[in-house]
C-alpha cells in the first residue's frame, strides 16, 4: 500500500511540475489573473443553465418566509454575479440590485463576522457555492442563525438548515444530509 501511495504522489508531482515551473518563473500568477476570469465566466453560464430548474424549485417558497410586513428581507452570502436574483420573489428586499428586487443595502465582509447585520432581522438567507470557500463553515452558519428571525432557515445549494438546530431538514425531494463540518 505504501508503494501505491508513493507512485500516486510521484504521478501528482510530475503532473504539477509545469505549474511549479511557471510559478518559479513568475508566470503562474499572471496566467491565473488572465485566464481564470474567462474560465469562470464560461463555467458560470453553463452552471446557471444546468441549475435553473433546481433553483426555481428551491426558491419557489421564499415568499412564505416573509415577516409580518409581508415583505421578504433576504440576505445572500456571496451573491457573485447575481445568478439567483431572477428566482427571488418580486418586491423582495435584497442586498443586491435587480429590476424586480428592492435594493436595501450591499455589504462587503466575511461570512464569519456579519456584525453589520442585526440579530434576528433577516427573513431568509441564501448561500449557494459559498460554504466551500469560507475559512470557518461552522462560524458562518452560527452567524446565519444569529441574523435570521427565529424559526427560519438557511438554504444552501439544495440543503436547508433550521435556525434553531443545524441541520434539521432538507428540501422534500432530497434525503437529510449531515454535513461533515457540523
Amino acid at each position: 500500500m505504501a508503494f501505491v501511495v508513493f507512485v500516486l504522489q510521484l504521478a501528482i508531482y510530475i503532473l504539477l511540475l509545469p505549474v511549479h515551473l511557471l510559478n518559479f518563473l513568475g508566470l503562474w500568477s499572471w496566467i491565473c489573473k488572465m485566464w481564470f476570469p474567462c474560465f469562470l465566466s464560461r463555467f458560470t453560464v453553463i452552471y446557471n443553465k444546468q441549475m435553473a430548474s433546481k433553483k426555481r424549485e428551491l426558491f419557489s417558497n421564499l415568499q412564505e418566509f416573509a415577516g409580518p410586513s409581508g415583505k421578504l428581507s433576504l440576505l445572500e452570502l456571496g451573491c457573485g454575479t447575481g445568478a439567483n436574483f431572477k428566482f427571488y420573489p418580486p418586491e423582495c428586499r435584497s442586498i443586491a440590485e435587480n429590476r424586480h428586487l428592492q435594493f436595501e443595502r450591499f455589504l462587503v465582509g466575511v461570512g464569519e463576522n456579519m456584525h453589520q447585520v442585526a440579530d434576528g432581522t433577516v427573513d431568509a438567507v441564501v448561500c449557494t457555492l459559498v460554504l466551500c470557500s469560507v475559512r470557518n463553515q461552522e462560524q458562518v452558519l452560527r452567524e446565519v442563525r444569529r441574523v435570521l428571525r427565529p424559526g427560519l432557515s438557511l438554504s444552501t445549494d439544495l440543503i436547508k438548515y433550521s435556525s434553531s438546530a443545524l441541520p434539521l431538514s432538507c428540501t422534500p425531494s432530497h434525503q437529510p444530509v449531515t454535513p461533515p463540518f457540523i
